[in-house]
């Protein structure tokens, strides 16, 4: 086999896409052909959220995520220590918020 040059990918991204979603909550779904990941924002308070970001992609791709995601957060953990899964811990879940509620 010979080797190949590696071919650089000259990846760009608009200011509005920089600034990114904030998410915490994610809903996946799928299909034969599709992955579907859903990003929602709850908020205090407030009884419904909206999808913020739907990225679609074939299971294949999304298999190749989950690597490149639990890889990176074995990186993370070496650096900076263990992530806690909040479903382990006596407080309520993470999806639950405390403190006052907002007046107006």
């Amino acid at each position: 086999m010979q080797n190949q040059d590696k071919q650089e990918l000259n990846i760009q991204i608009s200011e509005e896409v920089a600034d990114g979603i904030y998410s915490n909550l994610a809903i996946i779904s799928h299909s034969p052909d599709e992955v579907v990941l859903d990003f929602v924002r709850l908020v205090p308070n407030i009884d419904h959220a909206r999808v913020k970001s739907r990225v679609l992609m074939s299971p294949h791709h999304a298999k190749r995520l989950l690597a490149a995601l639990s890889d990176n957060l074995q990186r993370y953990e070496q650096e900076f220590g263990p992530i806690k899964d909040p479903r382990n811990s006596s407080r309520n879940s993470s999806l639950s918020y405390s403190g006052p509620k907002g007046q107006a």
